[in-house]
């Protein structure tokens, strides 16, 4: 970000991804985070008009509080660097790059980071038979937050019949056993880890319900595995291109050492909402939610 003031923030949220009610949580509590710190904050729900829109605010900094396809892949990315409006979180390659859960995992190997085996099959080929040996997971490979997420158990008699707003190409991931862990990067600093404890699977309900999970921040790990997961999380940050805040998720399979640390997916634009995993690790790391937002927007620029 250039050395002007900074006064006016246009918090985007919203938007027509499936992830848009959470993106509107996030979008009016970083909102309420940033006007305790003394900017002038409009909330804009991402449509069709945006650009206009955008035009007729004249913002210093776009905070980009949106969630999946549009917001989180790219493309309003790309709209920003266009208008030459400084923005928060990762720019345009890093943010398509990470969206694309394929793509994410052939850099991770690239960069010597352990991930879980995958294939991107068509979901008529998913749904006649097993594509590889189960357990497996089936996930679209370009939304996040668990949306549209089936687990086929092993001895799974029959594939998994997907819902007819499931992508025509899907990917099919080995089922990793084990903890659910997760680290936030800030800059160039990996926070803490935390422990995803849940009933079941960390879905869509356990992510953004009250109640629907338990955190564990810091995490009650060996202390390797936390040097691990930190390491693990900032290389990932790095080898993506990523800027600002992103999070790196794991599963860990604690029988099996540091060998059973692998990770998931590296979300370039985490949630922001009260239950939300990236806030409460900034905060156990002494940064409060206005502080984490306001880092954000001193951070914004174009050309990210």
């Amino acid at each position: 970000m250039s050395s002007r003031t900074i006064r006016k923030v246009v918090v985007l949220m919203g938007g027509p991804s499936a992830e848009r009610e959470v993106s509107l949580s996030s979008g009016r509590d970083c909102a309420t985070a940033l006007r305790e710190t003394g900017y002038d904050v409009a909330e804009l729900d991402a449509g069709p008009d945006l650009a206009a829109r955008l035009s007729e605010i004249k913002p210093d900094v776009v905070f980009n509080a949106l969630h999946g396809r549009w917001g989180e892949d790219g493309c309003v990315q790309g709209l920003l660097e266009w208008m030459r409006i400084p923005y928060t979180h990762s720019g345009v390659l890093a943010s398509a790059v990470a969206m694309d859960k394929e793509r994410t995992k052939q850099i991770y190997r690239e960069a010597g980071l352990p991930a879980a085996y995958s294939v991107l099959a068509s979901k008529a080929d998913v749904m006649a038979a097993h594509v590889i040996p189960a357990p497996y997971v089936v996930k679209p490979y370009n939304e996040g937050s668990s949306v549209g997420v089936y687990l086929v158990e092993e001895g799974a008699a029959t594939p998994p019949l997907l819902s007819d707003d499931m992508p025509d190409t899907v990917m099919v991931e080995t089922f990793a056993p084990g903890r659910e862990l997760t680290t936030s990067v800030v800059g160039d600093r990996a926070l803490v880890v935390t422990d995803i404890l849940t009933d079941g699977w960390y879905d869509y309900d356990a992510k953004y319900v009250e109640g629907g999970s338990r955190h564990v921040v810091p995490a009650d790990i060996p202390e390797d595995i936390t040097a691990l997961c930190l390491d693990y999380a900032l290389r990932a940050h790095n080898a993506l291109g990523c800027r600002g805040v992103s999070r790196t998720d794991f599963r860990w399979d604690e029988s099996k050492g540091a060998a059973g640390l692998i990770l998931l997916e590296t979300n370039t634009q985490p949630g922001m909402t009260p239950t939300s995993l990236t806030p409460e690790q900034a905060q156990k790391s002494g940064m409060s939610m206005a502080e984490l937002c306001k880092w954000m927007v001193e951070d914004a620029s174009c050309d990210r």
